[in-house]
């Protein structure tokens, strides 16, 4: 077994990563008691370390990390129940030591985390915490708040559940449709933390395998639901770019520069395929899938079908005005129409709250003013769109055009 210092924090930042909501939703369903799962759930953790240093990393990490927590919830109860005398505490010892077949804990937790009681920002918020173990810094990053925001919504969010006796479990079909909107929400967030991490890393894969895993279930729980399955194949077919979203040096490489061999083809087909049958749909995650699936059935940048992009962003819309999608909308018009039809849809759009600060703007307005052959302009703009980059990939791409602006520039006076 790999007992090294190394190798043991690799297993255990794996294990957290893909076993954080397992363990925690295992406590929360045989205590009922979220902050007991929180703090069983990160002693596990923690007591794993040594343990793993000391006897190996276990074949199974997440069943390791399930049985520590259990332990350490039985302990808590025990006490609890000595010194209270509260008969509550002796039923959820019963409830802990025999424990019933766990099911699908993650998808037990999205529904719950996703009751039409909460707020939608708690909701998300509880969600990313409780199934995928963001810490507040990352979600507050997430949702451009401050930290003590998302601590409040999450606790309330908790104290709510308690409240309100909100049940842990997937609801019955007749009471699926009302918390569907909050479930798919917090999947695609899910999805993007991982594909585009707040933290300014390249990618966290795990984290968006288990959003589309989410999507999956859930997609299977409601077939006949148009936007479930439109999640589903907007995650697949953003997933299928993961392997050349990245240069050898952990550079980022953008969509018309990406080698498109590299991309997961079964993933492609499977993703086409849900967006297809449900292209006729007017839903945002559908219609988002739809560009999505025009953009993986072209053979080259080149040969992509703006056209029906435009006209798939016009749809998108109609269903409710949005600046970024107006952005990205800018930018299909430029491929459609040309270089100074997108620099117009983008000064056209203005400022607003959405978009102060986004990087995406100055980008958009340099590639324009590139094509333009406007270089020195287009390597400012840059400058500018690298100073509010969220992440050093990122950054290092608009500087990179900088260079290549530059280089481009014809001295006035040659040597």
């Amino acid at each position: 077994m790999r007992t090294g210092p190394a190798e043991v924090r690799a297993a255990l930042a794996e294990a957290y990563r893909g076993e954080w909501g397992v363990v925690f939703g295992t406590i929360v369903r045989l205590t009922g008691d979220w902050e007991l799962a929180e703090d069983c759930a990160q002693e596990a953790f923690a007591r794993a370390l040594p343990a793993w240093e000391k006897e190996g990393i276990p074949r199974r990490p997440g069943a390791w990390l399930v049985t520590a927590a259990r332990h350490r919830a039985l302990d808590v109860l025990r006490r609890r129940a000595t010194e209270r005398g509260k008969l509550a505490e002796v039923a959820a010892i019963d409830a802990v030591r025999e424990p019933q077949p766990p099911g699908d804990e993650r998808l037990r937790l999205v529904f719950t985390c996703c009751h039409p009681a909460l707020p939608l920002e708690a909701r998300v918020a509880l969600t990313l915490r409780a199934v995928s173990g963001l810490t507040t810094r990352e979600i507050a990053r997430a949702f451009l708040v401050g930290e003590d925001t998302v601590s409040q919504r999450i606790l309330r969010a908790k104290r709510k559940i308690a409240a309100a006796g909100i049940p842990y479990r997937v609801p019955p079909p007749g009471a699926r449709a009302e918390r569907l909107n909050g479930v798919l929400a917090v999947i695609y967030l899910m999805f993007t933390e991982g594909y585009a991490p707040s933290d300014g890393s390249t990618h966290r894969d795990s984290l968006a395998e288990e959003a589309v895993r989410l999507a999956r279930l859930v997609a299977a729980e409601a077939p006949a639901e148009p936007e479930a399955q439109g999640l589903l194949a907007l995650v697949l077919l953003q997933h299928s770019r993961r392997a050349a979203r990245t240069d050898a040096d952990g550079g980022l490489v953008t969509l018309e520069r990406q080698d498109r061999k590299q991309w997961d083809h079964g993933l492609i087909a499977e993703g086409v395929a849900l967006a297809g049958e449900g292209v006729a749909a007017d839903g945002p995650y559908m219609l988002q899938a739809a560009i999505a699936a025009q953009h993986a059935l072209a053979p080259a940048a080149a040969a992509t079908d703006w056209a029906a992009i435009v006209t798939l962003y016009d749809r998108l819309l109609a269903l409710r005005a949005n600046p970024v999608v107006a952005l990205n909308r800018a930018v299909a018009v430029g491929m459609r129409d040309g270089p100074q039809a997108q620099l117009d849809a983008v000064d056209a759009l203005g400022t607003s709250k959405e978009l102060a600060g986004n990087h995406s703007v100055p980008a958009v307005r340099a590639d324009a003013l590139r094509r333009l052959g406007r270089t020195p302009e287009a390597a400012e703009a840059y400058r500018a769109a690298e100073a509010v980059a969220p992440n050093v990939a990122i950054a290092r791409e608009y500087a990179q055009r900088v260079v290549e602006c530059l280089d481009t520039v014809t001295p006035m006076f040659p040597p």
